[in-house]
C-alpha cells in the first residue's frame, strides 16, 4: 500500500464509499468539502459525523486518514440559478436535464483539489462521479473526467491522476461495494450518517437512510438499497 490520495468528500453515500475505497488502497488520504451554497448544507455537517465514526469504527483506516479541507466555493452558488442552491421545485428542463445540475461545479471542485492536492504532494484525486446511475449530469460523464485528468495534469505539469471507483457502478452495486469494503459497520455508517436528498431533509428516517423520499437523489438512493438488500436475501 503507497501513495497518496484527496478524496472529494461531500458527506453523501457516495463519496464516503469513495473515501473507504480509498482508505483501502493508500497510505495517505486526506479529504475536501466544498461550501457552494447548496441548499442542502446539512451534508457539511455531515462531513465531520461520518469521518469520526470511521476514524471509530475502523483503526486501521484511521492511522491512514488525514487532514479535512473545508473551501468556500459560495460565488459558485450565486451564479447558478439550480433547485440545488435555490428554493426552487426540482424538475426536468427543456434539455433533458434536471434543473438541480449546477453548471460547472464538478469541473470547478476538481480545479480547486487539483490545486490543494499539488500542495500537498497528493497526485491522486478520488471522486464519486458515476454515470451508470445518475441524473445526466455532463461532468459526471467519464470522458468529462478523462480529460480533466488530461487538463489538470498539464496545467499543472506534474503527473494528477482522477479515480473514479462508482463510475460504472449502479447504486445497488454500490451499497454492496461499501458491504465489501467495510462490511456491516460500513452499511451502517452510511445508511445513518451520510446525506443525499437535495432538499436537505434530515427528520424522516426510512431503511436506507434520511431524506424526503423523493426528488431524484432519494429516488436513487432508496431503489439501490433495495436491490441491494434483495439481492443479498437470494444469496
Amino acid at each position: 500500500m503507497n501513495g497518496q490520495a484527496l478524496v472529494l468528500f461531500s458527506g453523501g453515500q457516495d463519496s464516503a464509499t469513495c473515501l473507504a475505497w480509498a482508505l483501502q488502497r493508500y497510505a495517505q488520504v486526506e479529504t475536501i468539502g466544498f461550501d457552494y451554497g447548496q441548499r442542502h448544507a446539512v451534508e457539511l455537517a455531515c462531513r465531520q459525523t461520518v469521518l469520526s465514526e470511521l476514524r471509530s469504527a475502523f483503526p486501521d483506516w484511521a492511522t491512514r486518514l488525514g487532514d479535512d479541507h473545508l473551501l468556500d466555493l459560495r460565488l459558485l452558488g450565486q451564479i447558478s440559478d439550480t433547485a440545488l442552491t435555490q428554493d426552487k421545485a426540482v424538475e426536468l428542463q427543456r434539455d433533458g436535464l434536471p434543473n438541480t445540475f449546477v453548471p460547472g461545479r464538478n469541473l470547478i471542485f476538481l480545479n480547486f483539489a487539483a490545486a490543494l492536492a499539488y500542495r500537498r504532494g497528493l497526485q491522486v484525486l478520488v471522486g464519486g462521479m458515476c454515470e451508470t446511475d445518475y441524473s445526466g449530469y455532463p461532468d459526471c460523464r467519464d470522458n468529462t473526467l478523462k480529460a480533466m485528468q488530461v487538463a489538470l495534469s498539464l496545467g499543472l505539469d506534474a503527473p494528477m491522476v482522477i479515480e473514479t471507483p462508482l463510475m460504472w457502478l449502479d447504486k445497488a452495486a454500490t451499497w454492496a461495494l461499501a458491504e465489501t469494503l467495510g462490511g456491516p459497520a460500513l452499511l451502517q455508517i452510511v445508511t445513518e450518517h451520510t446525506h443525499t436528498c437535495y432538499l436537505g431533509e434530515r427528520g424522516l428516517r426510512h431503511a436506507w437512510g434520511y431524506g424526503c423520499g423523493s426528488c431524484p437523489a432519494c429516488a436513487l438512493r432508496k431503489t439501490g438499497f433495495e436491490r441491494h438488500a434483495a439481492a443479498s436475501i437470494r444469496r
